[in-house]
């Protein structure tokens, strides 16, 4: 299993006997792919680096390894207003088909250990942070638990503090040169080799993304009512606002007031779209506000 940069976590992970791990840094940057690591070490016959060979090694999927993601629809099918952690996904539940972790965790692994991964911890509803609390605070001993987010800040602090932080940084850009060579793509991945291998495993969509980027620049010059048709094109992608916040420096003058304050527009944009506020008013009012700036 090959891991891109994070050469001193991947020297640490296997000295540490903690449990319970609070794995931070931003997304793409490989905190899930080194989770999957460490939990192919613990069990590989070799140890570790996992030999990729061993039977533990080559199960597909393995036993002993289990990922917790959250739900981003409602029980009746509909799209969640905001993405949860449930209650039964951590905790047995009457009339629930899917093993919860309470359930999964509580039994002896087929190899050596149990690893959990909660990949969205500041998703987790309060019942199932609960839940899962009482785990984290007496956890068999041959399970580890991980918890994946974006910073300690969002998640619980009765989690935080029975974890131990882990945190990731973007890669230098001299590693991700081993993936590439595109300027543009790196610019993208901003130290993410996850972000890399989208661009690269979809360059039409990469393609479609840095295009419409592109559009929504030149539209700036030409007033609100062209950036909202191009903006309007722009967010059918998740990752558009933070690389149209990279790029905006083509436009505006870094050293200018108008600088940060678009980056600010892009930033609250963001944070409505993030509650679900109507799209249509988000576009409207950012399509004003940057073009006004």
């Amino acid at each position: 299993m090959q891991i891109l940069g994070h050469q001193r976590i991947l020297e640490l992970l296997p000295r540490l006997r903690t449990q319970t791990f609070l794995f931070t840094g931003p997304e793409g940057v490989g905190r899930r792919t080194v989770a999957r690591w460490f939990a192919a070490g613990l069990n590989c016959e070799q140890g570790f680096p996992p030999c990729g060979r061993c039977a533990s090694c080559r199960q597909e999927p393995h036993a002993d390894y289990l990922e917790i993601t959250p739900q981003t629809e409602t029980k009746t099918g509909r799209k969640a207003r905001l993405p949860q952690i449930r209650l039964e996904q951590i905790a047995p539940r009457e009339g629930s088909e899917e093993p919860s972790l309470l359930d999964w965790i509580a039994t002896y692994p087929r190899f050596r250990a149990k690893v959990a991964v909660i990949d969205g911890a500041h998703w987790l509803g309060e019942a199932a942070a609960n839940a899962l609390l009482k785990v984290l605070e007496e956890p068999p001993a041959f399970a580890r638990l991980i918890l994946v987010a974006p910073s300690r800040e969002l998640v619980l602090p009765t989690l935080v503090s029975r974890s131990l932080e882990v945190g990731f940084a973007p890669l230098p850009e001299a590693e991700l040169r081993t993936l590439t060579q595109d300027p543009e793509v790196l610019a993208f991945a901003q130290g993410s080799p996850g972000k890399v291998r989208w661009a690269l495993e979809h360059p039409a969509e990469f393609g479609k993304l840095t295009s419409r980027t592109q559009g929504v620049l030149e539209a700036l010059r030409a007033g609100p009512a062209p950036t909202l048709e191009a903006l309007k094109l722009l967010l059918e992608h998740e990752e558009a606002l933070p690389y149209l916040g990279r790029r905006l420096g083509e436009v505006f003058a870094v050293e200018s007031p108008a600088y940060p304050a678009a980056l600010e527009a892009l930033s609250r944009a963001q944070e409505a779209l993030s509650a679900y506020v109507g799209e249509d008013l988000v576009q409207t009012w950012l399509a004003l506000k940057l073009a006004r700036l």
